[in-house]
């Protein structure tokens, strides 16, 4: 059996992982960032599990300066700081290596390369098949038949591993060790190695075809022509020394022992303890096989949920202790929880929780679905640690006349009801036939409201904020699958102290969140915005709409015939037959045969990487690219939306019925899921065509379109006050025809369809980050003529680069932004020293307020339009909410009653500053594209 050797890059690693984390960045409940330690976690694990390594060891560079740094004082000396976040890790990464029992080797004076290379050439020369695993392309020059490079797959893509034929191509050379060549006549911008100014790849791969070798190159300069040839001759001096730079060095003092680099088995315990430091929940569990609990800090005074004194409080009086790891749990906690299950007990219930002014509820059901669930319980909370338990029979109309009994708590209007996502609970109930007049209170927005970062699930809030580990659903259900069963038919008593808890927890988690939305200033947000929504959005999940079945079976006829002759045409180009829905097989076809991309990339598996990236970039090069990425929309559109909508009518109404999830997008957007209408295809026309399919109720109704005018933009205008851009809004002009005159120094009457489209990607584009490389892509344009209309944009329009410089100050100097309601989001990186991490988090700082803004406005509009159609007495019914447009389900004789009604309420939903209007375009047919 081959002895397979791993050697890990392991700084290389650690910053591919945390800034593949960014964007969603991982925090323990202390606000540690986990990123770095998660990601070098999963990758250490992919490679034990997969590629079943029988040696390993991790490299690790050393903060003592090396040769290269005694040689050349710059080295490296452009790169920036590493994040506070990614040094803080390296201890934990180096204990999760321990509990792995894997070695750590460094050697000071030598860089993680140096000793990956040494150990690579001496294991190799013991018989071992070796393993650099790295992204760094400098080990190219290490590879031979017995070494390669192992590159982490990332975003998706698998990972690749890369031998000498690899290295060769890529580069345009005829050996591996001429990859110090390149590097040292290129350089290396990463490391500042300079290399012979002006001379890039291509032209080093030239000379080093002809010349061979660095040393041969200087030898003939004289002979080398035109600009080349004097480029070389001026910077003999910095090739010579580039090449030492890029030399990888190879008698470092370390020893490769056999023996000391097997891979053992893990140390447990060690691995449980920083698991456990780290939150990695479902790690332990997946590995050790350990539930761990995330237990928090207890303190004496009155704390926010952040760990901080609230105003009222001494912060010197403040003595923290740490809770002991296991925290409180239904087996160690008093409690009271009743069960009741006759109709006497219910009524004597009922009496006492009338007294009450809140009650946490919770019901319990045979499905998720709250549009295919049964109810199988409810249970109340008034004080801690006590609840009740009311079990319902399975027969529907024995279940209403138990819910009947209730009916003077649900309509009671002085009762608050206290729930954790409690939309799905009044779903539940308004399938039954019952509505609750009272307010609600739902934990899971508050906490949204709060951090919106992350997850608001009631088991994690317990844990965090009450030091509580509820019962898990697993022990009375089993574990999701097939197999798995539903609360009807699990044992009463245990349902009893599992559902009583939830609404004991919730009580208890609301108790907290109350205070904590004050301490935040976010009270406001969550009292307007998105709690009163909560009433808006079951009555529209539980309308539905209805659904056009038949065109959906003609139209996927229609893609079907479409999609054969794209196929057809990819096969005409090919000149063959073959699987397309194989990527080896396309990758053959693609690189191989009609060799499109001489510099095509490979998987781990040896196969072209053939995703809609590779071939969007290809289109211009060869017609089959486009006929590929035809097919593939064509039959998406089919299998995906066409053919799946009708799967999820339900069967009782016909109509299909989505859920609005509230606390998903950090910048308060709705997210329609099960199935997406938001995401229904816009761009294309056969991907519009799937709206056709959304029908008005009846012949008698249409469906009316109102959707928010080119919102952000005026939002933008509005909070930065830039003069022109305010002016253009107010005077109704065409913005981006106004902007593209500004931008381009013409009159708005000689703004030709280019230039529009120009002002219109800056438009869109500029207040989200989008940088003169961006714009150049985006426009295919040359990255000096993107400067320029950039440049020119904020020197026409000086009010959205303040707003942009003022918003990121702020949110350096207060740690959030906010949008015009003060819906927050908080922003850890805004001061971080790295130019990567604090960029992107500016960028938030930057459309934060702009999204957020635009969240809040159609939230507020859906909520005085619900109200006015429930005052008004109309037929009526909002339907869906899909980015900036509401879609109604409205009776031809109430168009002209309503639809002043909803662009008056939309319009004023929330005025803007600086006098920026708010226009809605509105449209109606039979259909939602023809209403729209």
């Amino acid at each position: 059996m081959q002895k397979k050797l791993y050697l890990l890059d392991a700084m290389a690693l650690i910053f591919r992982a945390y800034y593949a984390l960014m964007r969603s960045p991982r925090t323990t409940s202390t606000g540690k960032n986990t990123n770095a330690q998660f990601g070098f976690t999963n990758t250490l694990l992919d490679l034990l599990n997969n590629q079943n390594p029988s040696h390993i060891a991790v490299c690790f560079d050393t903060k003592e300066l090396t040769e290269r740094h005694i040689d050349f004082a710059d080295y490296k000396a452009n790169r920036q700081e590493a994040p506070e976040d990614l040094v803080l890790a390296i201890p934990d990464i180096k204990r999760i290596i321990e509990g792995f029992n894997i070695p750590s080797i460094e050697a000071n004076g030598f860089e993680a390369d140096d000793i990956i290379g040494t150990l690579a050439k001496k294991a190799e020369a013991e018989g071992f098949e070796v393993f650099m695993v790295t992204p760094d392309k400098d080990y190219g020059q290490l590879v031979s038949e017995n070494i390669k490079i192992f590159k982490p797959g990332s975003q998706g893509n698998a990972a690749e591993i890369l031998g000498p034929e690899d290295i060769c191509k890529k580069w345009d050379i005829q050996s591996v060790d001429q990859v110090i060549e390149i590097l040292g006549l290129m350089g290396d911008a990463v490391d500042n190695i300079p290399g012979i100014p002006g001379v890039g790849e291509k032209t080093a791969a030239k000379l080093i075809k002809e010349y061979h070798s660095i040393e041969n190159i200087l030898a003939n300069a004289d002979e080398i022509k035109g600009a080349v040839g004097e480029k070389v001759r001026k910077g003999k001096d910095l090739a010579v020394m580039s090449k030492k730079l890029a030399t990888i060095i190879l008698n470092v003092p370390v020893e490769f022992r056999e023996e000391e680099f097997l891979v053992r088995p893990f140390d447990k315990e060690k691995l449980l303890d920083v698991f456990t430091e780290l939150e990695f929940k479902t790690l332990s569990k997946r590995l050790l096989g350990e539930e761990i609990t995330i237990a928090p800090r207890a303190k004496t005074g009155q704390l926010d949920l952040f760990g901080n004194a609230t105003a009222a409080q001494d912060e010197k009086s403040i003595v923290e202790h740490p809770l002991p790891l296991v925290a409180n749990n239904i087996s160690n906690t008093p409690h009271e929880y009743h069960l009741i299950e006759d109709e006497n007990a219910i009524k004597q219930l009922v009496e006492k929780l009338l007294t009450n002014k809140e009650i946490s509820f919770d019901t319990e059901t045979t499905n998720i679905d709250a549009n295919r669930a049964e109810i199988v319980g409810m249970s109340f909370s008034v004080k801690p640690n006590e609840g009740w338990y009311v079990t319902f029979p399975e027969k529907r109309t024995q279940a209403t006349e138990i819910l009947k009994l209730f009916k003077p708590l649900f309509e009671s209007p002085n009762i608050t009801w206290i729930g954790q996502n409690i939309k799905y609970d009044l779903l539940i109930l308004k399938w039954y036939g019952f509505e609750i007049v009272g307010d609600t209170f739902d934990t899971m927005l508050a906490h949204y409201n709060i951090e919106p970062d992350g997850k608001h699930n009631m088991d994690m809030m317990s844990e965090q904020l009450l030091g509580y580990t509820p019962v898990s659903i697993e022990t009375l259900i089993g574990k999701k699958g097939k197999n798995q069963g539903n609360m009807r038919e699990a044992d009463v008593e245990a349902v009893k102290e599992y559902a009583a808890e939830d609404a004991d927890i919730t009580l208890q988690l609301k108790q907290v969140l109350e205070v904590e939305l004050k301490n935040k200033d976010v009270q406001k947000v969550f009292e307007e915005v998105d709690n009163p929504l909560v009433k808006v959005l079951t009555d529209m999940e539980y309308e539905g709409v209805n659904l056009d079945t038949e065109f959906l079976n003609q139209y996927s006829v229609t893609l079907a015939g479409l999609a054969k002759e794209a196929e057809a045409k990819v096969y005409e180009h090919a000149g063959q037959h073959f699987n397309l829905a194989s990527p080896k097989q396309l990758g053959e076809i693609l690189f191989d045969k009609l060799k499109i991309d001489p510099k095509a990339k490979k998987t781990k598996t040896g196969q072209y990487a053939t995703g809609e990236e590779v071939l969007i970039k290809l289109a211009d090069v060869h017609p089959i690219c486009n006929d590929i990425l035809s097919f593939r929309e064509l039959t998406k559109l089919k299998s995906t939306y066409v053919d799946a909508l009708p799967k999820l009518i339900h069967p009782k109404t016909g109509r299909v019925h989505t859920n609005y999830a509230q606390a998903i997008a950090v910048t308060g957007r709705l997210s329609s899921v099960n199935p997406n209408l938001q995401n229904i295809p816009v761009r294309t026309d056969k991907g519009k065509e799937i709206r056709k399919a959304f029908l008005s109720r009846n012949d008698d109704y249409v469906l009316l379109s109102a959707d928010y005018s080119q919102i952000e933009l005026r939002i933008v205008a509005a909070i930065s006050g830039d003069k022109n851009l305010c002016n253009a809004f107010r005077e109704g002009k065409d913005i981006h025809t106004a902007t593209a005159a500004k931008v381009f120094g013409v009159d708005e009457k000689d703004v030709t369809k280019e230039m529009r489209y120009k002002a219109k990607s800056v438009n869109f584009g500029i207040i989200y980050g989008q940088s003169a490389f961006g714009l150049s892509e985006n426009l295919k344009i040359s990255r000096t003529e993107a400067k320029t209309i950039i440049d020119n944009y904020m020197l026409q329009f000086p009010g959205i680069k303040e707003y942009m410089d003022t918003t990121i100050q702020f949110a350096q100097d207060n740690g959030y932004v906010q949008t015009l309601m003060g819906r927050k989001r908080w922003l850890k990186d805004i001061n971080s020293s790295n130019f990567t991490v604090r960029g992107f988090a500016e960028r938030n700082a930057i459309n934060s307020p702009i999204q957020g803004t635009a969240a809040d406005m159609i939230k507020m509009a859906m909520i005085k339009i619900h109200h006015m159609l429930k005052h008004k007495g109309v037929r009526t019914k909002m339907l869906l909410q899909v980015h900036d447009e509401l879609v109604f389900d409205v009776p031809k004789n109430e168009i002209e009653i309503v639809k002043p009604f909803i662009i008056e309420n939309m319009e004023k939903a929330m005025l803007l500053p600086n006098d920026v209007p708010v226009a809605v375009e509105t449209g109606h047919g039979k259909n939602w594209l023809e209403a729209h």
